[in-house]
């Protein structure tokens, strides 16, 4: 499961930039070089900063994320309030779920209770009313996310995580979860620590243990720590075990505050390393820290620096420890980036749309080479003809691909040789009917069909 952001607003699906791109002393408008934006973080996408409500960016993530051996998602989450961008997040969450069922991931939350403290220091929430405010969100969260196909559950129960606790204490998480139904009481892991109330914890990378190593994380603090983890995880019912590439974040760069720490990336050693470990120690789930805080640089979504280094290698780990016959290796992880493009290109054709639709669906459905030809043809602006023999006498040919505008003419000839092709049908690009079918001689001569752009 890759720990995801939800939290990035960009133009033009959003007026203006958001914090997570600028750390408020950036400026994405302002371009440095010829093809890359001004962004608060050390890593730069292979996509360019981008939206978390985009849908095109979306349906790149998720067909990365199948592509890759990724079963799902964590989705940082802070509840539904109107205050700082809890509802954008919020919002952009929701649309990450409907992503990851289209796609057959799973989904899952991770509750931030420090939203809880910061609502009561800027005076929006009053302290009494927090323990009531938080089964309200809970409650929500069950409404819209914990009943639903889709979301993660471990023993019939909805996995919930939390980074913390922040703000809650003590026993206040039983009384928190009290307002759920019984169907709905959480499986809940909180960070590095089993808390009253959770099934057990789940690590992270321990920036604060680089403070006598002149903020860098040595290999032996980080194996140290790790050792620890999962000593104390013997004793819990269950637990989470984290994966992580690196960390560098950005936020000394941009005066945010001070650093926390560096942990290198080691030519993705580090990632190998973690990762390898996690899917060996008999944990329930392994959180991939993350899927993209270029923040904090923990990101493994595509990136200039990194292209798909770091997807290659869950696909490595996928197949060495979970499932050796998983078929999809590096050439797969370029498919999303070519429908991303075409997405972009084809914007606002309908028919072109649809059969990046189909692009999708075969893909997901594991088609991959079927999904390979349609981009194939789309990148050269040719349409696809394809044919099923669906009776003794009948041909139903089906026309994808590249569509023109003015048209596609569907020819045949009895000889390819001499090359005298006769026009059968002819498709106008405001066509819905992909699909037609012929009727073949029964005692021949064969036919040969094709399709032409006009």
């Amino acid at each position: 499961m890759a720990h995801y952001m939800p939290w990035y607003t960009a133009p033009p699906v959003s007026r203006q930039w958001g914090w997570h791109w600028t750390m408020n002393r950036f400026d994405p408008e302002v371009w440095v070089g010829e093809d890359r934006r001004q962004i608060a973080s050390w890593y730069y996408p292979l996509i360019g900063p981008y939206d978390s409500a985009d849908p095109v960016v979306l349906e790149y993530h998720v067909l990365l994320m199948k592509l890759g051996g990724i079963d799902g998602v964590f989705a940082d989450w802070y509840g539904t309030d109107e205050y700082l961008d809890y509802a954008r997040i919020h919002e952009r969450a929701r649309l990450l779920f409907e992503w990851t069922r289209r796609a057959g991931l799973w989904f899952c939350l991770c509750y931030e209770d420090r939203s809880i403290a910061r609502m009561i220091q800027g005076g929006y929430l009053a302290s009494a009313a927090a323990v009531q405010h938080a089964r309200q969100t809970l409650r929500t969260a069950e409404t819209l996310f914990f009943q639903e196909p889709g979301y993660l559950r471990w023993q019939h129960r909805p996995v919930l995580l939390n980074f913390g606790p922040m703000y809650f204490t003590g026993d206040q998480w039983p009384v928190i979860f009290a307002g759920l139904r019984t169907s709905n009481q959480p499986a809940f892991f909180t960070l590095d620590r089993r808390v009253t109330g959770a099934m057990g914890g789940f690590n992270w990378p321990p920036m604060w243990a680089t403070a006598t190593n002149n903020g860098v994380l040595s290999a032996g603090a980080l194996q140290d720590y790790l050792d620890g983890f999962d000593r104390k995880a013997t004793s819990w019912p269950a637990f989470i075990s984290g994966a992580f590439p690196r960390f560098h974040d950005y936020y000394a760069p941009a005066g945010a505050g001070p650093s926390y720490g560096y942990l290198a990336d080691a030519e993705g050693e580090t990632f190998r390393f973690t990762l390898d470990r996690a899917l060996t120690n008999a944990s329930a789930f392994v959180q991939l820290i993350t899927w993209n805080d270029f923040g904090e640089g923990t990101v493994i979504e595509p990136t200039r620096e990194f292209a798909y280094r770091d997807l290659e290698i869950v696909q490595e780990a996928r197949r060495r420890w979970i499932d050796p016959a998983f078929p999809h290796g590096p050439a797969e992880l370029r498919l999303p980036m070519r429908l991303y493009q075409l997405r972009r290109r084809d914007a606002g054709r309908e028919t072109m749309q649809a059969e990046l639709d189909e692009v999708f669906h075969r893909i997901v459905q594991g088609d991959v080479e079927a999904a390979r030809r349609l981009l194939d043809a789309m990148e050269q602006r040719r349409p696809l003809l394809t044919a099923n023999l669906i009776a003794a006498d009948a041909l139903e040919l089906r026309v994808g691909g590249y569509r023109s505008t003015s048209g596609v003419e569907i020819q045949y000839t009895t000889n390819l040789v001499e090359g005298r092709w006769q026009v059968v049908s002819t498709l106008r690009e405001s066509d819905s009917l992909l699909r037609f079918q012929i009727q073949m001689p029964p005692h021949g001569p064969s036919l040969f069909f094709r399709a032409r752009n006009r």
